[in-house]
């Protein structure tokens, strides 16, 4: 099962503060970040679609039962958010993207997980 059938959604780093945080993530590896005391896993995906798939709870409980993953890789997704604790929720924002704003392409009114 992909991220997107899973419950995950794509969020393309399509401008250059996205960019920076994307690639402040693993690349290729899932981990996550709190938001409102929620984790919000993360997928960096660099190369194939250059973005970032972000689920909650429920989409990471339907991905782990097709994809399993044991306690040493959980641990090493919680290892890796102390690393980099700096993650700026903000730079996701649709009125972070200077094309929706000057209403060049439309864009969600937040984002969705």
């Amino acid at each position: 099962m992909s991220f997107a059938l899973a419950g995950f959604r794509a969020h393309p780093a399509d401008t250059t503060a996205r960019w920076a945080m994307m690639n402040l993530l693993p690349p290729n590896t899932l981990t996550y970040r709190m938001q409102n005391g929620q984790p919000v896993l993360l997928y960096a995906d660099p190369i194939a679609c250059g973005c970032v798939y972000m689920g909650d709870k429920t989409a990471y409980a339907a991905y782990k039962a097709s994809h399993p993953i044991d306690v040493a890789q959980e641990q090493r997704m919680t290892a890796e958010i102390n690393q980099h604790p700096g993650w700026d929720w903000s730079v996701w924002d649709s009125t972070a993207d200077v094309d929706v704003v000057n209403g060049l392409r439309p864009g969600p009114s937040h984002v969705f997980y």
